[in-house]
């Protein structure tokens, strides 16, 4: 025993020696390729490629952003001489703003910040177009402080770029699209109230809700014909209508009085605190002259909204001056009531002081023609030559340029919230959501706008041709609007769940539709189907359902239903066919399927008050119909109209009666097709909520350019996730195994052998992968390299799509450099841990766990 005790103490300190020494080995391996790994290292490359900052660089700015030509230069000393004349003529008025500093720091007259330009872009022709596109784009950065002009005035190209800016930036862009688009229009510095200082419109009922009140027609009095039927008299007591109208007056006055109260109440409570800087803050609009574009009147343009105001609005406190691309004219006129009384005729001295003399000058009311024959009346009393008078200089503001892009999203990153008295309007840019919303108004019911009463939403771009959708929150009513396009020529959609057989209302195209179908009403044992132009006169259709018999099977248990909702009763109705007379034309026949009859009613002659009809009630076997002979004089009432016609035969009714069974069957099934199509159009419909899909137009090819890489992406990414999932499905013994002849037993040196080889194997190919990183790094720097030394050489000889294609390439080689930097980065992190992860899963392994 003693003898076997220490053999077996022998091998179990042998075992835990050889443990010991394959964990030496496994850490020498795992510090070997540490070091071979750390030996791969990355230089950093110096790149000329300047970096994108948020900013705007001002260094690719042109001169004329950083300097003033000798004509500014005298512009800006005719200014500054205008300027002291102004103060010490008017020492209580506040400075003019003529001359602030751009983004460079430069002074620059107002007049040649402006950059008239007209785009391609049909929207921006008018100022509907202009004012909304720059409302939407810029964001608005408030005055600091909100008494005084802006030091600074920066160009419409600086803010295509940066999408912010005062209301002074607002309008010198708006201003400068508009003189572009021909119309007459200038910069307007004065002051104004708090909330269109501030942009707040927290008090301003929402655009979109605003309802248009029609005129109310004038009511046609009736003519009275001469041979009439009299009204029978009134036999109501006069007294008795006297009192009660009098209650109802009363009741209504009572009524009007707490509707007033409330109303005041309301008005109480949403009057705003009153502002200490009324009549103080500065602001900046637009005006544009009549005459020009067939303006009929003047009018203000608030930049910030977007929307057009009379010249007379109360918002408008008072103007100090206005400029446009050729002049600058300051107000002489008392502002004491705002704007209400002001005079714009600019050629006026008395009222408008212009800085500049010449023709801006004179009156800018007249009619283009009357100005030509005034201007050629004075060239024939002035035969003097005039001296000649300084022009404004030329803008030095770059065009301006609108990508198509800019255009579409509109909004600072491709969003904006607006909030409205009891709404609050949001605005994406078309295909910034996967489901293509554009709009959305989520109307309230308290001032607090916590309690959501209605959201109607928006949509672009969908291949359901969703186009609008309202959700009334109080009912849970959803109803949706589809453009023309849609199977089954789908108009709008009203219901409530979409689950079959409840509550629902469809309105289709119905010139899209064989059967002419242009509204379906479905209630729970309901339907009505409105039709339009059909062949056969057919404009109604009302069917009246049972309710299901439950069916049990043999085991006792209720059976699945495979069949419609019994029918119990369905009317038509049916239009005047002229081709026929009336009394043989159907109006209306009713079948009454629950009780075995048929009701036909036709059309009423013109000179008859009441039409004829015809009832039939069916046999109770349907074999007998096809016999004439079970048809009786009892199955069959009429009524017509003209007591001296002769009655029809009875093989006359019997035909009739099994024509009318026979369309009994065919209403049947089509009533069935229409609940078919009913549950058709709520799977479709779920479907496509479930997985929406967005339409690109063939000819935007950048945004198909980019879908394309996108799915691309996703196919290499997915094609990379199966090749990972069938390597880890692999057996990655299986090469070894086959150098051994596939042992079915393998023996503990086999078994270490396997185990040395696969760690083996494994730290060649992280070498190896190492290695190949390195390989593409240095070759992708050496290009980067060589192509530098090529714009070096070639840079002054360089045009400007060259400079742009190198630039673009640097960015890319920078980006793959980056790439490879971080993949060999993560390459040296990793490869230890799957070392290890190697190494525990061979010890795991069932072949070779009984040997390790």
């Amino acid at each position: 025993m003693e003898v076997l005790t220490k053999v077996e103490s022998d091998k179990e300190v042998a075992i835990d020696e050889a443990e010991e020494d394959r964990q030496d080995e496994v850490n020498e391996d795992l510090l070997k390729l540490e070091e071979t790994l750390c030996n791969i290292q990355i230089t950093p490359t110096p790149c000329s490629l300047p970096e994108r900052a948020q900013e705007v660089d001002l260094s690719q700015y042109p001169t004329s952003y950083k300097e003033n030509s000798p004509q500014e230069k005298l512009l800006l000393a005719i200014a500054d001489n205008f300027c002291c004349q102004y103060v010490h003529l008017y020492p209580d008025r506040k400075p003019l703003l003529l001359s602030p500093l751009n983004e460079c720091g430069v002074q620059k007259f107002v007049s040649t910040t402006l950059r008239p330009t007209l785009l391609s872009y049909p929207e921006l022709y008018s100022w509907e177009g202009c004012a909304s596109f720059v409302s939407e784009f810029l964001s608005l950065e408030p005055l600091d402080p909100p008494i005084d002009p802006p030091r600074h005035l920066y160009s419409p190209t600086w803010l295509m770029q940066t999408q912010r800016g005062s209301c002074f930036d607002f309008s010198t862009l708006l201003c400068s699209l508009l003189l572009g688009a021909g119309y007459n229009a200038y910069c307007v510095s004065g002051y104004a109230v708090k909330e269109m200082c501030l942009l707040n419109q927290s008090l301003q009922e929402c655009p979109l809700l605003v309802t248009h009140v029609k005129g109310k027609a004038t009511e046609q009095k009736r003519q009275v014909k001469k041979y009439s039927v009299k009204p029978p008299r009134d036999l109501r007591s006069g007294f008795e209508q006297r009192q009660e109208e009098r209650r109802q007056a009363d009741a209504q006055a009572i009524l009007l009085k707490k509707q007033q109260e409330a109303e005041r109440l309301q008005e109480e409570r949403e009057r705003l605190p009153p502002d200490p800087l009324l009549g103080l803050r500065v602001h900046c609009w637009v005006l544009i002259l009549s005459g020009n574009r067939e303006v009929p009147e003047n009018f203000f343009i608030n930049p910030l909204t977007g929307k057009s105001l009379s010249t007379t609005h109360k918002c408008f406190l008072g103007i100090e001056s206005i400029w446009n691309h050729q002049n600058y004219w300051v107000n002489m006129q008392d502002c004491r009531f705002g704007c209400a009384e002001m005079n714009f005729d600019l050629g006026d001295a008395v009222k408008w002081e212009y800085l500049l003399y010449g023709t801006t000058g004179q009156s800018l009311l007249l009619i283009p023609d009357m100005k030509k024959q005034q201007e050629a009346e004075d060239d024939e009393e002035e035969e003097v030559d005039e001296p000649k008078v300084f022009e404004m200089p030329p803008s030095w503001v770059n065009q301006i340029n609108i990508s198509q892009q800019d255009m579409e999203t509109r909004c600072p990153g491709g969003m904006k919230v607006i909030q409205y008295r009891k709404a609050k309007l949001e605005k994406f840019a078309p295909y910034l959501l996967p489901d293509g919303l554009v709009t959305r108004l989520t109307s309230y019911s308290d001032l607090d706008c916590t309690q959501p009463s209605t959201v109607k939403e928006w949509y672009q771009h969908r291949h359901d041709h969703l186009e609008e959708r309202e959700l009334k929150k109080t009912s849970n009513v959803t109803i949706e609007h589809f453009r023309p396009g849609w199977s089954y020529a789908l108009k709008s959609h009203r219901y409530i769940t979409m689950t079959p057989e409840t509550e629902r209302q469809m309105d289709f195209y119905s010139h899209a539709r064989a059967d002419g179908l242009a509204r379906r009403v479905e209630m729970p044992f309901e339907m009505t189907e409105t039709f339009e132009d059909r062949p056969d006169f057919m404009y109604h259709r009302h069917v009246v359902f049972g309710k299901r018999v439950k069916v049990f099977g043999p085991s006792n248990t209720e059976a699945p239903d495979q069949g419609q909702r019994p029918l119990q009763k369905v009317v038509e109705r049916f239009s005047r066919d002229r081709s026929k007379p009336a009394g043989e034309d159907v109006a209306e026949r009713i079948f009454l399927v629950s009780e075995d009859r048929i009701q036909v009613t036709y059309h009423r002659e013109d000179d008859r008050i009441i039409p004829a009809w015809r009832n039939f009630i069916k046999p109770r076997d349907s074999g007998d119909s096809q016999n004439p002979h079970s048809f009786t004089p009892q199955m069959a009432s009429t009524f017509q109209v003209d007591p001296f016609e002769k009655p029809s035969k009875n093989i006359f009714l019997y035909e009739m009666l099994v024509h009318m069974m026979k369309e009994e069957e065919s209403v049947a099934l089509r009533v069935k097709e229409s609940e078919k199509e009913v549950r058709v159009i709520l799977g479709v419909r779920e479907q496509e909520e479930s997985s929406i899909e967005l339409h690109i137009s063939i000819y935007n090819t950048a945004r198909n350019e980019r879908a394309r890489c996108h799915r691309e992406a996703l196919e290499r990414t997915a094609k990379e996730e199966r090749l990972q999932q069938e390597e880890k499905e692999l057996d990655f013994l299986a090469p070894l195994l086959a150098q051994l002849g596939d042992p079915e037993n393998l023996t503990r040196q086999a078994a270490l052998q396997l185990r040395n080889d696969c760690l083996a194997d494994l730290k060649q190919r992280l070498i190896d992968k190492a290695n190949l990183i390195q390989a593409r790094f240095e070759r992708e720097t050496q290009e980067l390299q060589q192509k530098q030394q090529w714009y070096q050489k070639n840079q002054l000889t360089m045009t400007k799509e060259d400079e742009d294609e190198y630039l673009a390439y640097c960015s890319d080689a920078m980006f793959r450099i980056h790439i490879l930097k971080l993949r060999l980065s993560r390459h040296k992190d990793k490869a230890p841990q799957k070392y290890l992860a190697l190494d525990e899963r061979l010890r795991r392994d069932p072949r070779l766990a009984n040997h390790l």
